[in-house]
């Protein structure tokens, strides 16, 4: 038996298997994770970001192809987390594109469609690294477009490119001398494969080659994770977070709207839209404008004065449909109402800040324009977090390692900031892509500043001048995130060796940037030889940011140690409450 095609039926079926596959896997993805520290998280941003995709998906039903790969991908392309989720999104985001408009496709259709959103993967990413899940999607692709010459068999395609995304991910520790160092094959690649290997069975189910996969049913449905945010609390001398800057009477474009437009077909193609003059439109009487455009279905989110001159304006292009409508006037009287109580202060009561009364240099009924700059930073653990809340931060989302904000998130936390021109501090690697993502979607002007740690995400804030320019501040927070050396310890979760280090499971590591230094059965111990490594260059300037495993005794214990080995060398000590790493360092 064969097929020739697959429709958005068929298609809805091999994403939700393809999903099921991955979130088995999850777990097995994770442990791939080149460093053997304990939040090795590739699996579960791939699992969240494709969760996200597949809820979209089942929420819009389509027997045309080109409409069911378009859900799965603007549900990924929001629910992305980390690097891995980003690159997945993009994949499919391509993949999408390419079949816009198909009610089937063949083999040719789809190879194309594979091959179109590698393109879009990699340029999506600055530095492209060989030996990854891009290496493994382009291998996949380019095989698939070569193949799909020789047949019109979609199942024969689909184990081809299975095959072959195997076949790349084995490779990979040749073309990356970490994993090879390792012994594993990449973690992102191998979530792509088990993707791929859920849209093979799944073909083969439908054709009746396979029963039905009975381990399916037994696997949890994927749990949403919501990303905490932490504003800063009302403070009589210092109201620090955006909202509590804001009168309430002074929010002009009150209410805020989201909805979708399904567009209007004239013959075969939709009804013409100019985005940019639909912005314009939108902008005469609104702000926080955010329009995606996915060929049939448009999104639209704004906030505006007069919502039915905002619905007037799309009905010309489609059917719109999931309209939500919130008036932001009495959002935001609860949400003073809730900051006053969380911050046990009663200095001032709703009137005075709906009048305006009682802030510092501001006389009462005043009105209040946007804030100049306005920072967002991610950050784990309540020390760290009220750190950065403490220094010129508006918002900070709750992530790390262990739980990557998703690209909504961050254009969430954007349009909530009432601030012209705002930085994004990532403070993990793996969370720059979604915040670059979620910049590019944004109409707002954004600067994600590239900072990789917490100590660099601490200097950069440090660095940032309310007076100066949007280009000097960039510049200068950039600059000071690279003077930052960081350090880190935590346990090991596996034996391995790496760049020379035997590291056995349930040592502690010590990590300098990314490289691992030590690895030593005493935590003490540890921490002496990562700060020797990091103080190797010099440096005048020592923070450690305790986290919530840290004992006091031993803190007191290595800072003894440290004025004694360094005598001329500042030390700072912050309670960070960071999990999983019971130190972290600083040292400028």
């Amino acid at each position: 038996m064969s097929k020739r095609f697959i429709n958005g039926s068929d298609f809805t079926a091999m994403a939700l298997l393809g999903a099921d596959y991955l979130q088995r896997n999850a777990e097995h993805v994770n442990a791939l994770n080149v460093f053997p520290v304990p939040d090795g998280d590739t699996g579960t941003n791939m699992n969240l970001t494709m969760s996200s995709g597949v809820r979209e998906l089942r929420s819009k039903p389509s027997a045309s192809v080109g409409k069911a790969t378009e859900a799965l991908s603007k549900g990924l392309l929001m629910g992305a987390r980390g690097n891995s989720g980003v690159i997945l999104s993009q994949l499919f985001r391509g993949f999408s594109r390419s079949l816009a408009n198909l009610e089937e496709a063949g083999t040719v259709q789809l190879a194309a469609a594979l091959q179109y959103g590698v393109d879009l993967a990699y340029k999506a990413v600055v530095k492209p690294v060989e030996g990854t899940i891009l290496t493994v999607a382009k291998e996949a692709a380019k095989h698939a477009v070569q193949y799909a010459r020789r047949t019109n068999d979609v199942i024969e395609l689909m184990q081809e490119v299975h095959t072959k995304a195997n076949e790349a991910l084995q490779r990979t520790p040749d073309l990356l001398p970490v994993l090879k160092q390792v012994g594993v094959v990449d973690s992102g690649g191998q979530g792509l494969v088990f993707i791929y290997e859920g849209f093979l069975r799944s073909l083969l189910e439908l054709d009746g080659q396979l029963e039905p996969d009975d381990m399916q049913s037994e696997a949890a449905p994927p749990e949403e994770v919501a990303v905490p945010v932490k504003a800063t609390p009302l403070r009589k001398q210092e109201p620090a977070s955006a909202q509590a800057r804001l009168a309430t009477d002074t929010i002009e474009f009150l209410y805020d709207m989201e909805f979708f437009i399904n567009r209007k077909l004239k013959g075969n193609a939709a009804v013409f839209f100019d985005e940019s003059a639909y912005k314009r439109a939108l902008g005469k009487d609104g702000d926080s404008i955010l329009v995606i455009t996915e060929d049939d279905i448009i999104k639209v989110h704004v906030h505006s004065r007069k919502p039915g001159d905002v619905l007037n304006l799309s009905l010309p292009y489609g059917e719109l449909t999931d309209i939500h409508i919130l008036n932001m006037r009495e959002q935001h009287r609860e949400i003073l109402e809730h900051e006053q109580e969380d911050s046990g202060i009663a200095d001032y009561s709703a009137a005075e800040l709906l009048a305006g009364e009682g802030l510092q240099g501001v006389p009462p009924g005043q009105v209040f324009e946007w804030a100049p700059f306005g920072i967002i930073a991610v950050a784990l653990g309540e020390g760290i977090t009220d750190i950065f809340l403490e220094n010129e931060v508006d918002t900070v989302l709750s992530g790390g390692q262990t739980m990557n904000p998703s690209t909504e998130d961050f254009v969430k936390a954007i349009e909530a900031l009432s601030a012209e021109h705002i930085y994004i501090l990532p403070n993990n690697g793996n969370i720059i892509l979604a915040a670059e993502q979620a910049a590019e979607l944004s109409e707002r002007k954004v600067t994600i500043i590239p900072t990789k740690t917490i100590p660099q995400g601490l200097a950069a804030v440090l660095a940032f001048k309310e007076d100066e320019t949007a280009e000097r501040n960039s510049e200068w927070m950039k600059n000071a995130a690279e003077q930052v050396v960081s350090g880190q310890v935590t346990k090991a979760v596996r034996d391995t060796t790496i760049e020379g280090v035997a590291i056995r499971e349930g040592d502690f590591i010590g990590i300098k940037e990314k490289q691992i230094v030590v690895s030593n059965a005493d935590l003490p111990g540890a921490c002496q030889s990562l700060i020797a490594s990091m103080m190797e260059t010099g440096g005048d300037l020592l923070t450690i940011l305790t986290g919530e495993e840290a004992d006091t005794g031993e803190t007191a214990s290595l800072c003894e140690w440290i004025g004694e080995q360094y005598p001329e060398l500042e030390l700072e000590v912050q309670k960070g409450g960071q999990p999983l790493y019971p130190y972290v360092f600083a040292l400028e």
